[in-house]
């Protein structure tokens, strides 16, 4: 495994939760939120009274290996193997997914100086409590207290666990906030996508937020939207005239084509277009594993409107994006369009490890920045960590 002589930042890593990471710190009045039950000899999540399988071991006891899909999102699957059968031998969750000193040994052997520690399944609740905001703030709230015990918000100065934050219900999303910030968090996570309040769903980018969007840019905090469960599975359920929930590893060819870029590219449209970027010019946003080819389609869809329409923008809308949006691309897709589009100093380097569509060895992409796209050295060492030192002021 190749060794950089620069310092690697990895902005998209993974913890794997314990089954109380949902309930350790929910208030008695709210201890049935989130039930584990046994469903032909195997524990599934209960969310309310519905059961889910956006991930189909929420226990995580047992989990496919890292990089086990490289050769599918490669395109290299000539036999159409599905999800199940790339997967392989699984393997048991190790220390290293589940606590901080572990996996900062781990992060020493891969030779990776720091990384942002994204949650893998939280990233279901929201959708699924989306018609009851209070619950929403309940859950978020519960989960931050639990990820704080278990990898606190800035282990050693490496490892930065992102607490969520939802500003759905403005009061409380601004306290929130402040929890964790006062906790020492040095990046926090949203979801792309519409929050709930009391009027029902809305961008949060819109002038009514704006109290959150100000806490955000006097603390110089960036906001991840990593990819999440984000809705919009009910739009290609209306399409193919199905009644499904989305799930990561199935191979819904109409859901895969149509709708995975469309919410992120909705939330950087609506940022722009509702001036929310515009007003909070300090604010900074990172896209993370949403992959970078939807730059292209951003960017066309807002010079046309500009084109048409510059008197209703608050500034030319490419000078926004390359100031306040960071992008960290899928590491199968091609570099040098969003190198074009959004900047050199813009692009992170994510490996998604330990998660299965991921890099094996995260530290692959530089070898792949470096001979496949002929960066020079002072580059790559730019994108695989240079660019996230600085977001995070680390």
């Amino acid at each position: 495994m190749s060794r950089f002589d620069f310092p690697i930042f990895d902005a998209d890593n993974h913890l794997y939760e314990a089954e109380d990471a949902l309930t350790r710190h929910l208030p008695p009045a709210h201890k049935d939120l989130f039930r584990f039950i046994e469903l032909k000899g195997r524990k599934k999540l209960v969310v309310r009274d519905r059961l889910t399988e956006f991930i189909p071991n929420p226990t995580f006891e047992v989990v496919a290996r890292p990089g086990a899909f490289m050769p599918f999102f490669k395109g290299d699957n000539p036999e159409g193997k599905t999800f199940r059968e790339l997967t392989g031998t699984p393997m048991k969750s190790i220390p290293a997914f589940r606590e901080p000193a572990a996996r900062l040994e781990l992060l020493d052997k891969q030779g990776i100086g720091a990384c942002l520690m994204f949650p893998t399944l939280f990233s279901l609740v929201e959708e699924r409590l989306k018609d009851d905001p209070d619950l929403i703030q309940v859950a978020v709230r519960a989960f931050n207290e639990w990820l704080y015990d278990e990898w606190s918000y800035d282990y050693k100065g490496r490892i930065f666990a992102t607490p969520v934050v939802n500003p759905g219900l403005l009061d409380d999303g601004l306290a929130e906030l402040e929890r964790i910030i006062d906790r020492g968090a040095r990046a926090v996570l949203m979801r792309p996508a519409p929050v709930s309040g009391l009027r029902g769903s809305r961008s949060p980018f819109l002038p009514e937020f704006d109290p959150f969007w100000a806490r955000v840019q006097e603390a110089g905090i960036p906001v991840m939207m990593h990819a999440s469960n984000s809705g919009y599975q009910r739009y290609a359920n209306e399409w193919s005239g199905a009644d499904r929930e989305m799930r990561p590893f199935e191979q819904d060819l109409f859901a895969i084509v149509s709708q995975t870029h469309r919410p992120i590219i909705d939330t950087v449209l609506s940022a722009v277009c509702h001036g929310m970027l515009a007003r909070f010019p300090g604010v900074r946003i990172g896209s993370i594993e949403n992959g970078g080819v939807w730059m292209r389609t951003v960017v066309e869809d807002l010079l046309d409107g500009f084109g048409k329409m510059p008197h209703l923008f608050a500034e030319p809308p490419l000078e926004t994006l390359r100031r306040s949006l960071y992008v960290a691309p899928y590491w199968e897709e091609p570099l040098e369009p969003l190198i074009e589009t959004i900047g050199l100093d813009h692009i992170l380097f994510n490996s998604d490890w330990p998660h299965p569509e991921g890099l094996a060895d995260p530290v692959e992409y530089a070898v792949f920045a470096r001979d496949e796209v002929g960066l020079d050295d002072a580059d790559v060492a730019r994108i695989m960590g240079g660019n996230m030192y600085e977001l995070l002021g680390v």
